[in-house]
């Protein structure tokens, strides 16, 4: 597959993108930096997302929105998501104006969206492809919408069983998709990664079994492993990108700064040519495995998109798509139930902020 100008596939050098995220602190200067940092460092690519609070979530402290709780090991302790969103998105009005910035210096330059409205933005800025988060991979909803742009769509699987990574690639080949790339990824967000959890084979996996360009998305601190997952195949790599971790951040500790990242790309570089020879743990490869690894990830699915009501409803209402919401987390209708929920009526009255179930929908 094609984008930009860079091909991506076996035989070609291994596509390196530098994640952003909320390593900008919402400081417009930064952002700048990082895009200037990235091309200087050797990256092909630097990616942003495109989000706000209120296209991710639902503003509420009910218990389903809270990302604290006493068995949860998680960095944002202490937030409900709204909040956590609030200090990490990418105000939408830096994104043309680092788009040109990044097409001026010769970089790629792309995004993330996380629901229908962000894809009609990032269309308007002409974007060369789509990423899909591992969070969003089983988001029905959003997968249509991007899948129907026509453009390359790359897409993480974090702990996605065999079946939910069979079910994404089909509604986005179903909706037009022709260009994926799948990118095997690993949710611990750590700062110390075990290699027992990297289960890198399933980047060779990821292409013989479902015939498409395969890579690694890295949540986690260090260079070591995403060299790795080079040697074990992967086609693109991406990996989180700050200038200067001890500024904190959301995703600072799993992040690299840029000398760091310009060491990655120059190994990567020589391993390909043959300079470099690297050795590949086996504990790192471990085994084909899809699904969570341990606690922390299983822990984690409850962030991915469900149906939730965004509105007081009362009995017998229609539901709507100004009232149904498809946000994080994952307490309710999974989002693949979305087209038959709309039409429908209320059985009951509904609070605000309130997961969507069956027995809430009259038959």
């Amino acid at each position: 597959m094609k984008i930009g100008d860079k091909n991506i596939g076996l035989g070609n050098p291994c596509f390196v993108v530098a994640e952003v995220s909320g390593n900008h602190h919402q400081k417009y200067e930064e952002a700048v930096a990082l895009v200037k940092a990235a091309k200087e460092a050797g990256a092909d690519a630097i990616k942003l997302q495109t989000y706000t609070p209120d296209t991710m979530t639902l503003n509420s402290t009910k218990e389903w929105f809270l990302v604290g709780g006493k068995d949860n090991p998680e960095l944002w302790k202490g937030k409900n998501l709204y909040e956590l969103y609030q200090t990490a998105y990418t105000p939408w009005t830096w994104q043309p104006k680092l788009k040109k910035l990044a097409d001026e210096l010769g970089i790629i330059l792309f995004s993330t969206p996380f629901d229908e409205t962000a894809v009609d933005f990032l269309e308007e800025l002409d974007m060369p492809c789509y990423k899909i988060a591992a969070y969003e991979a089983t988001d029905f909803v959003l997968l249509r919408k991007v899948a129907k742009t026509g453009k390359p769509i790359i897409i993480s699987f974090g702990y996605s069983s065999e079946e939910e990574v069979r079910f994404a690639l089909d509604a986005l080949k179903d909706n037009g998709a022709k260009d994926i790339l799948a990118l095997h990824c690993v949710t611990g967000y750590s700062g110390k990664p075990e290699l027992k959890d990297m289960h890198l084979k399933n980047i060779q996996d990821l292409r013989d079994r479902f015939g498409i360009v395969s890579g690694f998305s890295d949540n986690n601190a260090g260079i070591e492993i995403p060299l790795m997952a080079v040697a074990a195949g992967a086609s693109m790599l991406e990996k989180h990108f700050i200038l200067d971790r001890k500024t904190g951040g959301p995703d600072a500790q799993f992040s690299i700064e840029p000398q760091e990242l310009k060491e990655l790309v120059e190994k990567i570089r020589a391993l390909e040519s043959g300079r470099e020879k690297i050795t590949l743990s086996k504990i790192a490869l471990g085994q084909i495995h899809y699904g969570p690894n341990n606690k922390l990830e299983e822990y984690n699915k409850r962030w991915r998109r469900s149906l939730f009501v965004g509105k007081d409803i009362k009995k017998g209402e229609i539901f709507t798509k100004d009232n149904i919401r498809d946000v994080r987390p994952a307490f309710g209708l999974e989002t693949k139930y979305y087209d038959q929920v709309i039409g429908k009526k209320a059985s009951q009255d509904i609070e605000f902020a309130t997961p969507l179930s069956w027995n809430l929908i009259q038959e």
